[in-house]
């Protein structure tokens, strides 16, 4: 299971960490991603973070800003988002299993999160 928290309303330039609670599995055991969906548009692949891949950014409108991270005593995933913007308003969801290796393509991950609202607005 995978529950998302700490989205919200944040002004242009301003920062949130999202965080992404694992259980009924070893953190690492797995490759986690974070997506998001914009209203209108697909969803897309920003960073995941896995045992054999290390942690990859795959959105370059992101690199640079949003970081991925894992606490493995908390089994938890973060993602760390600086210098946000409008265009970054999407609910945010982390994904995973049943892979090892991180991917960009949302049918790869078998568990889902519920979603976290970002609101990037002045």
């Amino acid at each position: 299971q995978l529950v998302e928290s700490g989205g919200g309303l944040v002004q242009p330039g301003g920062s949130l960490r999202l965080s992404c609670a694992v259980s009924g599995f070893p953190l690492d055991y797995y490759a986690i991603a974070w997506f998001r969906r914009a209203p209108g548009k697909e969803r897309e692949a920003l960073l995941c973070i896995s045992n054999n891949d290390g942690s990859i950014t795959f959105l370059d409108s992101v690199k640079g800003r949003f970081t991925i991270s894992r606490d493995m005593t908390k089994n938890t995933v973060y993602l760390q988002m600086n210098s946000l913007q409008p265009e970054d308003t999407a609910v945010y969801y982390c994904a995973t299993g049943p892979g090892e290796y991180c991917s960009r393509y949302p049918p790869d991950f078998g568990s889902w999160g519920q979603g976290t609202q970002v609101t990037v607005s002045s």
